[in-house]
């Protein structure tokens, strides 16, 4: 006799296996080299104003190129995963970054820099949300904001090591040599990926794949399952595009909540990123010291993002996030003082990164938990993508207001609120989950029969 099971309920009732652990672990590898790369231009922008005599207002075409890429390659491979799977998705962006970032070591002006940046961007925008929703597949629903967040640090460590190896590389190799590593690191993965990766079992279950190759694939991540003479459960499968299911379901007032908080928290950290390392050699300091300094705000992002995700398993995950932009709203006010204090610069960029970066893992865990199995993909990589329309602006104004006159500093200070409104917005979502969860309280009730 058939017995039809559940592969979420098979994940969620045991612990989790080494092979989920390594897959996990590959996505970590993965997104630690998409924040190297993503992070690279900025600390190789004092360089390149050295060297090519660029001034800020033409820096921030280059930083907008690739946050460009990054917001197309998201609505174009999120979809795109929905429909033929995220291993694929994730393995040829993944090597498409990788070539795209070593072909911009060679690039001889701004312009073919600009250009090969902006392909970068588009491995970079798909390969991420690939991974988010990869991880979030395979693990158990009450482990799934820590190991999803645990996962997404790669980002941010991955953002710290390009300022680490900045400091070295650039002053013996130039900016090239930043490029170059980041170019061969993700293709030397890329071999791994193919022999290692799995794909979701619920994406196989989602797109009615044989009963055969999904318990060959369940049965590797929880071997001590027994699926001998399994089925499994499929649920119906939508109609519309991936993206218009965004929207069906009671999931559309919630889905501009989760795009406005992506804007807003984009927005203020990529403003950060790109313009730090400037603001901090403009105060003084050299292009090594810069270097390690704005490394800080991953590391402080790192940290951020691993205690959100654990807080937000344990207690109300809307409640987590708003406290956490609220504390990175105060740390960059902070940071248009902190300026002529070393400690405290240092201090006010580690919360800065703790609040703005951490919480950003956070919002993408909690968006791979909010959309169902056919429409994941999609939901996280646009909003993903609608935040890069945020982290565009935030690379380009530094550049316009700079040019105004104002200082970064006060640039900074500026950029406060928009972390107060992304508080806001997670609080509403928050609303709106519970109000949700009390109008399906009655029907499940009367859907239950009583003992």
């Amino acid at each position: 006799m058939t017995r039809t099971l559940d592969v979420q309920e098979v994940v969620n009732t045991h612990p989790l296996s080494r092979f989920q652990k390594t897959v996990i672990a590959l996505c970590f590898l993965v997104v630690a080299i998409d924040g190297f790369d993503t992070a690279a231009i900025g600390f190789i922008a004092p360089s390149l104003k050295g060297e090519w005599g660029v001034t800020p207002a033409e820096l921030a075409p280059l930083f907008a190129a690739g946050l460009f890429g990054l917001m197309a390659g998201a609505f174009v491979f999120g979809p795109l995963a929905d429909r033929i799977g995220r291993r694929p998705v994730l393995i040829a962006t993944t090597v498409f970054f990788g070539l795209m970032t070593f072909a911009s070591a060679f690039a001889p002006s701004v312009e073919w820099l600009i250009a090969l940046r902006f392909l970068t961007g588009i491995g970079l925008g798909g390969a991420m949300p690939a991974a988010i929703t990869l991880t979030a597949e395979l693990c158990p629903e009450k482990r799934r904001a820590s190991l999803v967040t645990l996962m997404f640090c790669g980002f941010t460590i991955g953002s710290a090591s390009a300022g680490l190896a900045a400091s070295g590389i650039v002053s013996v190799f130039g900016w090239p040599g930043l490029l170059m590593l980041g170019g061969v690191l993700p293709v030397l993965l890329t071999p791994v990926l193919i022999a290692l990766l799995p794909e979701s079992p619920r994406y196989l279950v989602a797109s009615n794949a044989e009963p055969a190759r999904i318990a060959a694939v369940l049965g590797q991540m929880v071997p001590a399952a027994d699926l001998s003479g399994a089925g499994f459960a499929a649920p119906a499968r939508p109609t519309g595009s991936p993206v218009s299911r965004l929207f069906k379901d009671g999931l559309g007032l919630g889905t501009l909540l989760i795009w406005t908080t992506f804007f807003m928290s984009l927005l203020v950290f990529y403003l950060l990123s790109s313009w730090l390392p400037l603001l901090i050699t403009t105060a003084g300091f050299s292009m090594e010291h810069a270097s390690l300094m704005g490394a800080t705000l991953a590391a402080g992002g790192t940290v951020g993002a691993i205690l959100i995700g654990r807080l937000m398993d344990r207690f109300e995950p809307h409640r987590v996030l708003a406290g956490a932009y609220l504390v990175a709203g105060g740390f960059v006010i902070l940071l248009g003082s902190a300026v002529a204090t070393p400690w405290l610069l240092v201090v006010a960029i580690f919360g800065a990164g703790f609040g703005v970066a951490g919480a950003q893992v956070g919002i993408n865990a909690l968006a791979a938990g909010y959309y169902p199995t056919a429409s994941r993909a999609t939901g996280v990589s646009w909003a993903n993508a609608v935040g890069r329309t945020g982290s565009v602006l935030g690379s380009m104004i530094g550049g316009v207001l700079l040019s105004l006159g104002w200082d970064l500093a006060t640039v900074f200070a500026a950029a406060a609120p928009l972390a107060f409104l992304a508080a806001l917005a997670m609080l509403a979502k928050g609303w709106v989950a519970r109000a949700a969860e009390r109008r399906a309280a009655p029907a499940a009730a009367i859907a239950t029969p009583a003992e």
